[in-house]
């Protein structure tokens, strides 16, 4: 079972509260709830929309035809009544109008009733949402009453937890024990600041909002360097400013994690949609050359343990870690049952200003932290990083997922894809004969992935850019061309029934 619902209106109309009430009641109720937002680079007005995905089994993706479209303007109605299935149900809010600020409680009264959920599933969760509910408790009542049980849906024994790909970054932070995470406000990255800010007190952590990402990047270098637990945040035109302080890690070697949640771009592009362009920059941004971690989980379980990983990686080996994540993984509402990961112990190992002297620089450095010119030195210390990065390599291959693989594990028809797109592929293929391999850790490498490229007969890459960056990354590391491409740069992701259907005609 599988229904598409979708929420459009003018920007401040409440959009995202009818989604938030209906899914946390659906999740309640034991159902798979996948909530993706479009929206402009508007305070108000323009048209923004959601489209929530309802089924008995694991989503985590959107699909392109509506069972139910939820019109609160007319243009909604003039730009998505094309999508609406046939036996579709369209509700408009001309209905309701007349409720004012509960609008929405209204709405979301409709919609489970349709769905067959009972009211009193609703009255529950407006009573913990809102303090004075009297009112919004008899919107829901008229908006509930409007219509009849089209689906009937039953409950199921689900437990079942929201999370976006932004507070899993900010769980896997707090489950690290972070102790600071300065960040300069940069559309997608800035709700996982906010994530992190919530109850910072009380999880006993600092946010500090820097002038700018310059600012923000040394701030948390120097942070570090005292021995704090320490992450910066930012989207791709941030991150190029941070790049200068991303090489002063290489030479100085003070472990620093850094958030890069891609926007599209080149410039301010469309700065809120989604896009995996930034592959490049964060596997090379810097001058010099110098050991980094990038790692690209694909939902909120693997966020949550990947940020941890991150963590652990850059003060293990005083590296620089970057998670790399998009608009459609930070601020996309997926629903899982799988447990929360615990932490790694995450030790401080190296000496610390007060325990001893210690000296970080940007020069090259003799073994007293004196800077030096000297080219034997140089040539030592160039060495030291590339045996470091070594030895991180075979650190993680030992002990973390790389890689994973879904669908027909013995099947040769192969798709390649990484990050927020994996998604989309899981839902796309499982009517499919195909495998999927989903690329985790973007540096290093996994060895495994030319032993699957070998092993497959048809390859499919799927990725949201359109030159095909980790196509060439493999390329690079193993000499295999992948010559079918899927590759989509609009700014919108994947619908999986879209993708099913680009599949087919390849495999």
């Amino acid at each position: 079972m599988r229904l598409n619902i979708l929420i459009g209106g003018v920007a401040g109309q409440g959009i995202n509260k009818v989604s938030e009430i209906v899914s946390n009641i659906l999740a309640d109720y034991g159902y798979f709830t996948f909530n993706y937002r479009d929206y402009q680079s508007l305070i108000r007005g323009g048209h923004n929309f959601n489209v929530l995905s309802i089924s008995d089994t694991q989503i985590e993706s959107h699909e392109t035809v509506m069972d139910i479209i939820v019109a609160l303007d007319e243009r909604t109605i003039k730009t998505h009544n094309q999508a609406l299935a046939k036996n579709g149900i369209l509700i408009t809010g001309e209905e309701f109008k007349n409720e004012g600020r509960n609008l929405n409680v209204a709405l979301a009264g409709t919609l489970l009733k349709i769905l067959g959920i009972p009211l009193e599933k609703l009255n529950e969760e407006i009573k913990s949402q809102f303090k004075e509910s009297e009112q919004a408790l008899i919107s829901a009542k008229k908006g509930y009453d409007s219509k009849e049980d089209e689906f009937s849906l039953k409950q199921l024994d689900n437990k079942i937890t929201i999370l976006s790909g932004s507070e899993a970054i900010a769980v896997g932070a707090r489950n690290s024990n972070l102790d600071l995470y300065i960040a300069y406000p940069m559309t997608p990255a800035t709700n996982a600041m906010h994530a992190l800010a919530k109850d910072q007190v009380e999880n006993n952590l600092m946010v500090f909002q820097a002038e700018n990402e310059i600012a923000a990047a040394n701030m948390a270098l120097g942070a570090s360097f005292t021995g704090a637990r320490v992450m910066t945040g930012t989207s791709g035109g941030g991150f190029d400013l941070m790049s200068e302080a991303l090489s002063f890690q290489g030479t100085s070697e003070i472990p620093l994690t850094v958030y890069l949640a891609s926007r599209p771009g080149p410039g301010t592009g469309v700065p809120t949609y989604t896009a995996q362009a930034d592959l490049d920059v964060a596997l090379r941004a810097g001058h010099g050359e110098f050991s980094r971690v990038v790692i690209a989980p694909g939902n909120p379980t693997e966020t949550i343990e990947k940020t941890s990983e991150a963590l652990y990686l850059a003060e293990k080996f005083k590296t620089l870690s970057i998670i790399l994540g998009d608009k459609h993984l930070a601020e996309s509402e997926f629903s899982t049952t799988e447990t929360v990961p615990k932490a790694l112990k995450l030790e401080i190992l190296r000496k610390l200003p007060g325990e001893a002297i210690v000296k970080a620089s940007s020069y090259e450095i003799d073994k007293f932290g004196n800077s030096t010119e000297s080219y034997t030195l140089t040539e030592k210390n160039v060495n030291s990083r590339i045996e470091k990065y070594e030895k991180t390599k075979a650190f993680i291959e030992k002990n973390y997922e790389m890689i994973k693989l879904h669908g027909k594990k013995d099947s040769k028809n192969l798709i390649v894809g990484w990050g927020s797109t994996s998604g989309a592929i899981k839902d796309a293929i499982k009517d499919l004969d195909a495998k999927f391999l989903q690329v985790i850790y973007m540096k290093p490498l996994s060895s495994k992935i030319k032993k699957e490229l070998e092993k497959a007969n048809n390859i499919i890459l799927v990725e949201e850019n359109v030159t095909g960056q980790l196509g060439r990354l493999i390329r690079e590391k193993t000499g295999i061309k992948i010559p079918n491409r899927i590759l989509k740069y609009n700014g919108r992701p994947f619908h999986s029934d879209e993708l099913n259907k680009y599949l087919k005609e390849i495999v």
